[in-house]
């Protein structure tokens, strides 16, 4: 009876927190961003304009200048749609309990866990859909209800439910526009397949790859649990793990590289690319880059601002785990000195990707946002995503010399080397690691990472 009595207690505050966080959160996201027509927009290597015919000329004078060769596209809803495209990865209430934990939500500490799985699910649209692609629907979405007026009709059905004794409040859904009906070639078919599929791989379940009971599982590892706090270092290399111990024979084709003292060793790079898959087969794998820094000392370093740009100019950028003190967020852009975010804190209904035909309008972020620079806290982590080695090699030469042009310091941000990491008498490349999540230098590292990281919402 007195663990029964505890559960219904953590439910009771489980509960409590989603309707805090969502009345918290909720206003920022109904709030509009606004996004001026003078500058060009980035969105994770693609740049968009919002100008007139007349004022391109400005516009390929201002790339050219930062001597970026970057596609460029026009009118807001060719930039809403491509937004819009991108995974969105959110607390989440009511999914099957954690092990180990009464918890049923990840309200209040998973916000990083989120940030990472974003950047994770961009690095696997890359790979199995390229940066071209579009979700079809994605300007179908019916953004007429306020997140806010979502968020007051779930309490009144929780106090409606209460005041009836039942268990469980019953929300009546909200009547759903169908999109229109398209003619769907194979190739759009076989994109939709690949869609829903990466989105099955985040779901809130025990057995999804990259989903967030999966990543805990690894955490605890490193002796981290369910509720406690995880900073950008710390999940990037949660997400390595994760994605090596992932066992869907369509993931063998992908590895992660986690960058060691802010050094990527190239050779360390390649060795992983070029590893033998579970299933035999020959060829070399893509490669997610994953590289921890730290952006200033209290404060972010404003000098640092350029190579941010530089970064998320990148057509093979898959975003930074970041945010702002005592919140996570996925930067995926910018415009000016402002970042473009998704915001993982509003607290969003478990959704059943076992099913068929799930509900795919809770992936998709409706509406950007935009946060001054100088708000970023400066502990991040850094993604690039490398299809070949020949990617990598060119991936690596264009970041060098961006590293050292916007370099006002000595030592630049972090650097590539050739050669693998015990060439350099530091701790090899864990390519063939013990069962621990980590290695005793890794471990040093996270730790003294962890003390400098966000502090607990």
């Amino acid at each position: 009876m007195e663990a029964t009595g505890t559960d219904e207690v953590e439910k009771i505050k489980s509960k409590f927190m989603s309707a805090w966080h969502n009345m918290k959160y909720s206003w920022v996201l109904k709030t509009k961003t606004y996004f001026s027509r003078n500058s060009p927009v980035f969105l994770l290597g693609k740049c968009y304009h919002f100008k007139t015919e007349g004022e391109y000329r400005a516009l390929h004078s201002f790339l050219s200048r930062r001597k970026l060769n970057t596609e460029i596209s026009g009118n807001v809803e060719e930039f809403r749609r491509d937004f819009i495209s991108r995974i969105w990865l959110t607390y989440r209430e009511e999914f099957p309990q954690i092990q180990g934990s009464a918890l049923t939500t990840d309200c209040g500490w998973g916000c990083t866990l989120r940030t990472g799985q974003m950047l994770l699910a961009q690095g696997l649209m890359l790979h199995f859909l390229g940066r071209a692609w579009v979700w079809p629907e994605a300007l179908d979405m019916d953004d007429s209800e306020s997140w806010t007026s979502s968020t007051v009709r779930k309490l009144t059905a929780s106090f409606e439910a209460s005041l009836t004794a039942e268990r469980e409040p019953k929300i009546l859904p909200r009547p759903r526009r169908r999109p229109p009906r398209r003619d769907r070639d194979v190739t759009d078919t076989r994109n939709e397949v690949y869609h829903r599929k990466i989105i099955s791989w985040f779901g809130d379940c025990p057995l999804a790859a990259f989903g967030l009971h999966q990543l805990i599982e690894h955490g605890k590892k490193s002796g981290k649990a369910a509720g406690d706090w995880y900073g950008p270092a710390v999940v990037a290399h949660i997400l390595r793990k994760a994605v090596e111990e992932a066992r869907d024979p369509e993931l063998q084709g992908v590895t992660v590289y986690v960058a060691q003292d802010c050094t990527v060793y190239s050779s360390d790079v390649i060795d992983r690319q070029c590893s033998v898959m579970d299933s035999g087969k020959g060829g070399t794998k893509a490669v997610i880059i994953l590289v921890p820094v730290r952006l200033g000392g209290e404060r972010t370093n404003t000098d640092y601002l350029e190579f941010v740009k530089g970064i998320l100019s990148l057509e093979y950028c898959v975003g930074i785990i970041g945010g702002k003190p005592k919140q996570s967020y996925y930067f995926a852009g910018f415009q000016d000195d402002s970042l473009i975010y998704m915001d993982p804190h509003y607290c969003q209904s478990f959704v059943d990707v076992s099913i068929k035909d799930f509900p795919l309008e809770s992936f998709h972020c409706p509406s950007p946002k935009k946060m001054s620079f100088k708000k970023m806290d400066p502990s991040c982590t850094i993604g690039f995503y490398c299809r070949t080695v020949q990617d990598f090699e060119k991936a690596s030469e264009e970041i060098t010399k961006m590293l050292n042009s916007s370099s006002k310091e000595k030592y630049p941000l972090f650097t590539f080397v050739k050669g693998h990491s015990r060439d350099y008498d530091f701790a090899s490349s864990p390519l063939h690691e013990e069962n621990d999540l980590f290695s005793e230098d890794e471990k040093k590292r996270l730790k003294r990472f962890s003390t400098e990281e966000f502090v607990l919402l």
